[in-house]
């Protein structure tokens, strides 16, 4: 059973998603505000935040910044359908997926679900060792660990199961939809905005620029690859 903190201002919206995911088997908490929300987040300890975006005072988007600057649990945005800028700015916010208006509890616990096999189960990477040494990063495939320059890289569960799965097959390009399948498990979804964020996310945190070698190649018109250094 797993620890959902529920961060929406909407009544009716609230009650039916907090009755939804308890029928299916989760133990759920609830905030109004963003910042009834990140007091909940201190004594609760979720292993899963899902958070609409428009929220009165603090807005969702600012609460998921909040949220990165010292947690890397699985969060998930609630957006109004057609709210195409905001899924993007919120999945660059660090996000790991989302669900549109109006929430079907059946479809969450679905996504709930994947977010948090992403975080437990490694990739296997054939007879690799189980530390693996890319120039100045080294994966711990087993143990769920990235170093850079033997500094620990914090990533929410997407950005982890995405270098996993990138690093597995050097040199071997993705497509996005091969990465949305393999991270996401959204075979049925099709919504490579979740990979390009990720993407954007995890260069980030790699420190990688146009002045550093990039593992991360872009394949125009394609997908992505890792290049080992």
């Amino acid at each position: 059973m797993s620890r959902v903190l529920l961060i929406e201002d909407d009544d009716s919206v609230r009650r039916a998603v907090d009755l939804g995911l308890r029928r299916q088997g989760h133990e759920v908490r609830t905030a109004v505000t963003g910042e009834e929300g990140l007091r909940r987040m201190t004594s609760f300890r979720p292993d899963v935040l899902v958070l609409d975006l428009m929220l009165p005072g603090m807005a969702g988007l600012d609460v998921c910044r909040r949220v990165r600057e010292s947690e890397q649990l699985p969060i998930i945005i609630v957006t109004a359908k057609g709210d195409d800028v905001d899924v993007v700015v919120g999945l660059e916010a660090g996000a790991d997926d989302y669900v549109v208006k109006p929430v079907r509890a059946r479809v969450l616990d679905a996504r709930i679900r994947a977010v948090l096999r992403r975080a437990d189960a490694p990739v296997p990477a054939g007879g690799r060792p189980r530390v693996e040494s890319h120039g100045p990063l080294a994966i711990d495939r087993a143990g769920l660990v990235v170093t850079r320059h033997g500094v620990p890289v914090l990533l929410a569960p997407s950005e982890l199961r995405l270098l996993l799965t990138l690093s597995a097959a050097p040199g071997q390009v993705f497509s996005r939809q091969q990465l949305l399948e393999a991270v996401w498990e959204h075979s049925y979804h099709g919504d490579i905005r979740l990979v390009d964020a990720c993407v954007k996310r995890l260069r980030s945190k790699l420190g990688e620029s146009r002045s550093e070698p990039q593992c991360i190649e872009t394949v125009r018109g394609f997908g992505y690859r890792f290049r080992s250094a």
